[in-house]
């Protein structure tokens, strides 16, 4: 149980020391992942008018069509990251701030991450 605690800790630690770091960009908008055994999902975040503007997940119907039952997870985080990057030119956002959410920057999130950059996103 004191593994547990400890883990949990250091996630917090991580992710208000990266959300500080996401205050001091000021007017750029946020593009937050959130990663469940199953799913990865994605929004990008205005946080001066406290707004998702779009977001993406695996369960979305345009991601669900294109995912077999042999796909991979980082191969679903690929699919998800282009779809977040289409959505977000196609309502004029071209660069966000990537807010990993505590999560260390290794395999599904950063898959999700090269899907948006293959995309078109800047961050």
């Amino acid at each position: 149980m004191k593994v547990q605690i400890l883990k949990a800790k250091r996630k917090l630690r991580r992710k208000s020391r990266i959300k500080n770091s996401m205050t001091l960009t000021g007017s750029r908008l946020r593009l937050t992942v959130f990663r469940s055994l199953n799913h990865i999902y994605a929004q990008i975040i205005d946080d001066n008018e406290q707004k998702t503007l779009v977001s993406a997940s695996t369960i979305d119907k345009e991601i669900k069509s294109k995912i077999t039952s042999d796909m991979k997870k980082i191969d679903e985080s690929i699919l998800v990251g282009k779809l977040i990057a289409k959505r977000a030119l196609e309502s004029n956002i071209t660069s966000v701030a990537f807010d990993r959410n505590g999560y260390i920057y290794h395999g599904r999130i950063k898959a999700l991450a090269d899907g948006a950059r293959e995309g078109g996103l800047q961050f």
